[in-house]
């Protein structure tokens, strides 16, 4: 918008001062206007003004008998529904706007949004036991409070939810379908050095999570709260592992694909060690991180709209994309990415 306004000014410049006057200060006011406009526009840390009608707010007791919230949709339908659990992310809480209630909604979708201890800057938070516990809580209370399908459970999050959703691959104890997590944190100690580098806020909520010191980093503890670093479960045989990152994040955005791309080959070489085939190699890896286009974009190989620069999986378990984006889950049926059976 900026860059607009300066070239219509300069286009004036041959007319009378006061003419350019006038236009000037209608040129800024638009800008003022857009500007403003855009910031008004809800973002994805920014609390919910309202929610769908159905959707309610509850009550669950966590295992350390606190009381944690959730907003939670119960459809109207008598026979056995799925359940979305959607994750909030890095900075929310259960209150964030969520467009997922709405598709699941749309759907007549079991939906959870649970709160697991708001956003990570303390050492409740970010990974703890009580996080795992509380996402497990609030996926018993949808069971215990609606007719649930419980083999069509399917968690999902974005960024700070997706480190949270990669949290639950590895340590859930329920039987989950499928786990989809865009952009996501998978190794808290190589993001609070990535995050230190690029002077933003999140390498002192790690440090503050983990040694309850904004300028300190208990390395063992962010270990313990680190996907990457956590035993593959054995319960996760039929489960679907999707990872989406965008390739310019890191650049124009806050998590690398490292994050997400050696999380994937973490998991494959935790499956099947022998099979390196389907490793990502490290030459790929650098290549992208260089170059963020691999060459490989067609336009039959699509991700909500987005073309996929680079793709991956395993025996249809395990899959990872990396998309023409930044730090996003790109808008579109994200519900339709995942295999849900009806």
């Amino acid at each position: 918008m900026l860059k607009i306004c300066s070239i219509f000014l300069r286009s004036l410049k041959s007319y009378s001062k006061y003419n350019f006057l006038l236009v000037s200060n209608f040129a800024f006011g638009l800008f003022v206007f857009e500007a403003c406009k855009t910031q008004a526009q809800p973002r994805w840390d920014n609390p919910a003004s309202q929610w769908p009608s159905g959707v309610v707010e509850v009550s669950i007791m966590g295992q350390d008998k606190t009381s944690q919230r959730a907003m939670f949709y119960h459809p109207s339908s008598d026979e056995a529904r799925p359940l979305i659990v959607s994750l909030h992310t890095w900075s929310g809480d259960y209150l964030q706007k969520d467009t997922l209630s709405w598709m699941s909604i749309n759907r007549g979708y079991y939906y959870i949004h649970p709160d697991f201890r708001g956003p990570n800057n303390n050492p409740d938070a970010c990974g703890s036991p009580l996080v795992i516990n509380d996402i497990d809580g609030a996926i018993d209370y949808a069971l215990e409070n609606g007719n649930i399908d419980s083999n069509n459970i399917h968690i999902i999050g974005v960024s700070g939810g997706g480190h949270s959703a990669l949290l639950a691959y590895m340590k859930s104890r329920h039987v989950i379908k499928s786990f989809t997590a865009f952009v996501p944190i998978s190794n808290l100690v190589d993001w609070y050095y990535e995050s230190l580098g690029r002077g933003n806020k999140y390498a002192k909520d790690i440090a503050l999570a983990t040694s309850g010191k904004p300028d300190s980093l208990n390395i063992d503890e962010a270990q313990k709260r680190s996907p990457f670093f956590m035993e593959m479960p054995q319960n996760r045989k039929e489960s679907q592992l999707s990872l989406y990152c965008g390739v310019h994040d890191g650049y124009i955005g806050s998590v690398p694909i490292t994050q997400s791309v050696h999380f994937y080959n973490k998991i494959i070489s935790d499956m099947d060690s022998s099979n390196t085939r389907a490793i990502i190699p490290q030459t790929d890896i650098e290549t992208l991180l260089r170059q963020r286009n691999y060459g490989l974009k067609t336009n039959e190989n699509t991700l909500l709209g987005r073309e996929v620069i680079y793709s991956r999986s395993f025996k249809d378990k395990v899959k990872v994309a990396v998309f023409e984006g930044g730090h996003e889950m790109p808008k579109g049926d994200v519900l339709g990415l995942i295999e849900i059976s009806q």
